[in-house]
């Protein structure tokens, strides 16, 4: 009997071919038209946001709002430390467990050096200045941390404490709709505002 001939024979080259085809649209599709279309509507609603929520100055983009950097000057903020050292290339934690005994010594040595910075007893220093967040980029600091360094920055800059209080209040950022979230102070944006007041 001749197989070709056979109302059961299955044409192998229609079975490719359909398999080609979907593959074809679903990586033109999904691959491209859909990527582009998310990429085109999230510009649309969201233009700051969807371009890396970068700020700028002068003509000149200073940074993102989106992603910490280090400021050691005693006249700024200090935002939280990084494990990936500042650099959105190496974003992670440190993924030390907390029985670790390096990340102990380590954030006892960071405890004893924020408090002396900020001429303050080590009881009083915010978790979040010696913790690093797990992508070791967060630019937010809680506001008990930005309002324990007001005194250092008003003193290196010549300010009223009471004026960069209220500049600090001023940039508590609320929870998201009322629930999410937590209060927090975005560094950059708090430490340009310092920078625009002109000392």
């Amino acid at each position: 009997m001749n197989m070709n001939h056979s109302p059961f024979y299955l044409d192998d080259r229609t079975s490719w071919r359909a398999a080609f085809v979907l593959a074809a649209i679903v990586l033109v599709g999904y691959g491209f038209l859909y990527s582009l279309a998310g990429t085109a509507l999230g510009r649309a609603l969201f233009p700051h946001a969807a371009t890396g929520s970068l700020i700028e100055q002068g003509g000149k983009v200073v940074g993102s709002a989106l992603v910490a950097q280090p400021f050691a000057d005693a006249r700024y903020f200090s935002p939280r430390p990084s494990a990936a050292g500042y650099d959105p290339m190496a974003a992670g934690g440190s993924n030390q467990a907390r029985s670790n005994p390096v990340l102990r010594k380590r954030l006892d040595d960071a405890i004893t050096a924020v408090a002396a910075r900020e001429g303050v007893a080590r009881e009083a220093v915010p978790g979040d200045l010696v913790t690093e967040s797990g992508g070791g980029l967060d630019p937010h600091v809680s506001p008990a941390a930005a309002r324990l360094q007001v005194a250092r920055v008003a003193k290196a800059r010549g300010l009223a404490e009471a004026d960069v209080a209220a500049l600090v209040e001023r940039h508590v950022e609320r929870r998201e709709f009322g629930l999410f979230g937590a209060p927090r102070v975005n560094v950059l944006e708090l430490n340009l505002a310092l920078d625009a007041r002109g000392r």
